[in-house]
């Protein structure tokens, strides 16, 4: 097969430092983008946003300054050109380890006990013996985020064979799991969320309430699913009051017991913190992003000195570390420069969003919120829609009648009776408001609610409407019924 050669053109494009480093900045929520702050200047040795200790002592130099001396004397790579020898520089370099955070009292981990360590510690307490205790903490590290066992007893037997060399029956492990039952929270190492129920309402007081509750769930859970309360009161002969009493006692049980308990170990607690702050003042929008500002880094003062001992040296390694530091400014430099661009562009962001919606964020009365996109505040920033996107993820504002996600305030648009355009927002109010209304005995179906809403002036098909009612979580008419 011949072989043939020729030339072919193509046009790429590639992404600066810069804008990789300002798409990554742009999309951080605050709190993100403080704990990436710290990790740059630990990861940049050169970077230093310390001040001085007292006055006798070198101070620090800022990247501006550095920019004009290397003007005035020639860059790096003027004054000695890149190196060519094929030798690893001769200069080592020790990044320090500490964080740079002047308060390290903020630097707090969590002490709360893990759900599985909080299981195992109870399992200490029992006299058991040493196959029965590996069994039983096999079935915890079992057990799923809620506290269930999601597997069947067969397989833990074959897991326990293979995995921790135990060869153990379906009634060990049977045994051991019921001893987990027994452990707080109530419900934990339930099999499916009937006998997470059972197992919390066993551990209760029998009462009569108590005991009927027992029993619907043992004898008529199917129904007690699909809240047949009619059927269930003539099966097991309870009166309405009785039946009210039951569904009492089940509402105060936890579906998720595992769920008690906080098993993660991270450094700091989730928590929403607001990227902007909305104050209204004499009729006037004030916004602001008091939570983060742009840090004034410096080099290093030692680093400093190893540009200017490199700009005068004929030394081979007093060039290299010199060219090393170089390299770190430049990347300190393009790292300021992504917040600052950050900082601009979720400020004009946000302001385009009040003027969209300046009638709402006046009062946050839902029903002045305008249909709104993405393009539109593309179109009025001058921004690319991706940008947009990217700005109004995970961040959050804080205004005088709450906190929002930004994504909350944008939503497509239906036509009204009248022909004007409303936003979906203001459909699901009215549609919630309705639902609330209605007689719980007797709850509206969905074309009962697109009747409600025809009457208030707006049209929506019974699909939209169903739609809706699912990302309210508002459950069918027949699932909101009470007795």
């Amino acid at each position: 097969m011949p072989v043939k050669q020729g030339l072919e053109q193509k046009l790429q494009q590639k992404l600066s430092p810069l804008q990789i480093q300002t798409i990554k900045v742009i999309e951080m929520p605050v709190q993100a983008l403080e704990q990436y702050v710290k990790e740059v200047l630990s990861d940049n040795p050169v970077l230093d946003d310390t001040p001085s200790k007292g006055e006798d002592e070198p101070r620090d130099v800022s990247i501006s300054e550095v920019e004009e001396r290397e003007q005035s004397g020639g860059s790096l790579e003027e004054n000695y050109g890149p190196s060519r020898d094929d030798d690893p520089p001769s200069y080592n370099l020790h990044i320090n380890n500490w964080g740079k955070d002047p308060r390290p009292e903020y630097n707090t981990f969590s002490v709360k006990q893990s759900f599985t360590q909080s299981l195992m510690e109870q399992l200490g307490y029992r006299n058991l013996t040493e196959k029965q205790r590996t069994i039983a903490s096999f079935i915890i590290g079992s057990l799923d985020d809620d506290g269930y066992l999601r597997r069947d007893i067969d397989s833990l037997v074959d897991d326990l064979a293979f995995r921790a060399g135990v060869e153990a029956s379906a009634s060990e492990v049977e045994e051991m799991l019921s001893v987990i039952q027994q452990f707080e929270p109530s419900g934990v190492g339930a099999r499916d969320l009937r006998e997470c129920l059972l197992l919390q309402l066993r551990d209760k007081k029998p009462t009569p309430a108590v005991t009927h509750a027992i029993q619907v769930l043992q004898d008529q859970f199917d129904s007690f699913k699909n809240r047949h309360f009619s059927k269930i009161m003539s099966r097991l002969h309870l009166d309405e009051e009785q039946m009210r009493e039951v569904m009492d006692e089940i509402r105060r049980l936890n579906p998720a017991p595992g769920g008690q308990i906080d098993d993660s170990y991270n450094d700091q607690a989730q928590q929403v913190v607001p990227d902007f702050k909305l104050d209204y003042e004499n009729g006037q929008l004030l916004l602001s992003m008091p939570r983060f500002t742009i840090p004034e880094l410096r080099i290093n003062r030692k680093y400093s000195e190893i540009m200017e001992t490199g700009r005068v040296s004929q030394n081979r390694s007093d060039k290299e570390a010199a060219l090393f530091v170089k390299q770190k400014i430049d990347s300190a430099k393009w790292f300021v420069e992504a917040l600052r661009q950050r900082q601009n562009t979720l400020e004009a962001t946000m302001r385009a969003i009040l003027d969209y919606q300046k009638d709402y964020f006046t009062d946050g009365d839902e029903s002045n919120l305008r249909p709104m996109v993405l393009k539109d505040i593309a179109e009025r920033t001058g921004f690319d829609i991706s940008t947009i996107s990217r700005v109004v993820n995970s961040k959050w504002i804080e205004t005088h009648f709450g906190i929002f996600p930004l994504k909350y305030f944008f939503s497509e648009g239906l036509e009204n009776s009248e022909g004007e355009e409303v936003s979906t927002r203001e459909i699901k109010k009215v549609l919630r408001e309705l639902v609330d209304a209605e007689d719980k005995h007797n709850p509206l179906t969905d074309d009962q609610l697109v009747d409600g809403l025809a009457a208030r002036g707006y049209k929506v098909a019974r699909r939209t409407i169903a739609k809706y009612r699912s990302q309210l979580d508002i459950p069918k008419a027949r699932m909101r019924a009470e007795l």
